[in-house]
C-alpha cells in the first residue's frame, strides 16, 4: 500500500511538472504582447517649446502621453496621426495613441492666442522595427 502511495504521489508531481513547464513556454497572447508594447511619454509644453522636443517610440506601441503646460494653453498637434490636443495652462491632460505609421513627424502647436506659439516644433520619430 505504502508503494502504491508512494507511486500516486511521483505520478502527480510528474505531472504538475510537466504542466508548469508547458505554461512556462506557451506562447503569449495578444493581450500579453500588447502590454508589453506601452510607451509612457512625458511631455511639457511651456514658454513656446515642447521639452522634450523629439519623441522616440516603435511601430505599434501603444502610447500613453501625459501633456502639462504650467504657463498657458498649448496644443500638441500631429496631423498626419490625427492628433490636437489642448492643456489649458496649469492643467495637465493624458491620451493615447497607437504609433501605427512608422516615420518623422512634424509636432506643432496649432493655438494662435499668442504669437510665439507658432514657433512651438517638435518631433515624432516612429522607429520600424
Amino acid at each position: 500500500m505504502a508503494e502504491t502511495m508512494t507511486s500516486l504521489s511521483l505520478r502527480v508531481a510528474a505531472i504538475a511538472l510537466t504542466g508548469v513547464s508547458l505554461w512556462l513556454v506557451a506562447p503569449r497572447s495578444a493581450a500579453q504582447e500588447a502590454h508589453s508594447n506601452q510607451r509612457g511619454l512625458t511631455v511639457v509644453a511651456r514658454k513656446y517649446v515642447f521639452e522634450p522636443a523629439r519623441l522616440e517610440v516603435n511601430l505599434n506601441d501603444l502610447v500613453k502621453v501625459t501633456l502639462s503646460s504650467p504657463d498657458i494653453a498649448h496644443s500638441f498637434t500631429v496631423d498626419a496621426y490625427r492628433i490636437a490636443k489642448r492643456v489649458g495652462g496649469g492643467q495637465t491632460v493624458t491620451f493615447e495613441f497607437r504609433a501605427d505609421q512608422p516615420g518623422t513627424f512634424p509636432v506643432y502647436c496649432n493655438l494662435r492666442q499668442d504669437e510665439r506659439c507658432r514657433q512651438m516644433h517638435g518631433e515624432l520619430v516612429v522607429h520600424a522595427k
